[in-house]
């Protein structure tokens, strides 16, 4: 199988190709590397197949290809998919970028939980595959007990959505705003008499100064938070938070009879996973022991947490997820409003499962090794 990989230098694809030199996904193929930038230079592996980085813009290098992987992002899908389809080209297109994402002939891969449709389109000739949102994806993974047994009636998601959602630029921001807000206070914090609420004041007033480095989120994100992510949609509701009901829906293959999902995100100031409080309405009561195994035993990645203080400071943070592919799921209990109704708390690594694994798995579902 001769394999394409685009946008491998990246954030998500590096996070990539870490996983699939570790998992050794790439033994037995025959794989080149293409770049828009770096065309010509060393490949980044020895073993792959041109020993040079190749230019992921020459078209009929790339129709060579039985599959392209791609990370490169949603510009790089818009100007190559469409000619390279046009051409003739009828290879795999595995894709992180939203581009293609609502097109009707691309799926969405989540396989812990849609192993089964993927499989199918496979068989009727699919062709495009294409990662989901990432907090929909973690939503979808934290919940796939319910979900596969059909319990779900809807869910309103808060969620907390990591800077590295933005992007390398906004991690580094973030990282530059905190230390700018700490050298502003830092002769303050040396002292003991100083107060507290003097400190705050000083830190507030750095958070608003013209100098603090904002070119990225166009405002504070350090000491805040920033509670719209991704365009306007002029309804009132952003992007990111249509995705959440579109996108789910297409992955669960409910679009003829839509789950209804909604929310506001959330952008704070963790580096890295994206949480999400969560709000759940099933289609039935049950006792709070049988939601929990359906949960706990869907998948083997997910994890419960028992709803204490305890394990949920331990165990339900972004530092304890980040770089693993365990998706925790805790605060699990039913409201006051009916023990149809839940809440659940739960997060995952956005650069893991909520973007570069479904890629990896889906390479392994076309060489017939998942």
């Amino acid at each position: 199988m001769r394999v394409g990989i685009v946008g491998w230098r990246g954030m998500v694809g590096t996070v990539l190709m870490q996983r699939l030199q570790a998992e050794g996904d790439l033994n037995g193929l025959s794989v080149r590397f293409y770049s828009t930038s770096a065309a010509g230079q060393p490949a980044p592996i020895r073993e792959a197949a041109s020993q040079v980085v190749l230019d992921a813009h020459d078209l009929a290098t790339l129709a060579a290809e039985d599959v392209i992987l791609t990370a490169q992002g949603g510009d790089y899908t818009s100007a190559v998919h469409a000619p390279l389809r046009a051409m003739g080209w009828n290879g795999y297109w595995i894709d992180a970028a939203s581009t293609l994402r609502m097109q009707p002939q691309a799926v969405l891969v989540l396989d812990p939980l849609n192993r089964a449709a993927i499989e199918s389109a496979l068989a009727a000739g699919a062709k495009d595959f294409v990662g989901a949102n990432c907090t929909v994806s973690l939503m979808l993974l934290g919940l796939a007990g319910l979900f596969k047994a059909g319990l779900v009636d809807w869910i309103t998601a808060m969620t907390y959505q990591a800077a590295s959602g933005a992007g390398a630029a906004h991690m580094r921001e973030l990282v530059e705003q905190m230390g700018f807000a700490h050298r502003c206070v830092s002769s303050q914090l040396a002292d003991p008499s100083v107060s507290v609420l003097s400190i705050e004041e000083s830190l507030n007033a750095a958070l608003k100064s013209p100098l603090l480095p904002a070119a990225q989120f166009g405002g504070p994100l350090a000491g805040s938070l920033i509670p719209w992510i991704d365009a306007d949609l002029g309804t009132g509701q952003s992007k990111e938070e249509w995705k959440g009901m579109v996108e789910a829906n297409k992955i669960l293959g409910s679009t003829h009879a839509p789950l209804a999902l909604d929310g506001i995100c959330v952008r704070v100031g963790a580096m890295r996973c994206h949480s999400q409080a969560l709000t759940i309405k099933l289609n039935q009561e049950l006792p709070l022991a049988e939601i929990e195994d359906l949960i706990a035993h869907a998948h083997p990645w997910v994890r419960l947490i028992a709803n204490n203080r305890e394990a949920s400071v331990r165990e339900l943070s972004p530092v304890a997820v980040s770089g693993t592919l365990t998706v925790p799921v805790g605060r699990l209990r039913q409201l006051p409003m009916g023990p149809a109704y839940l809440s659940a708390f739960t997060l995952g690594d956005q650069l893991l499962w909520g973007a570069a694994e479904p890629l990896r798995r889906m390479l392994k579902l076309l060489r017939g090794t998942l």
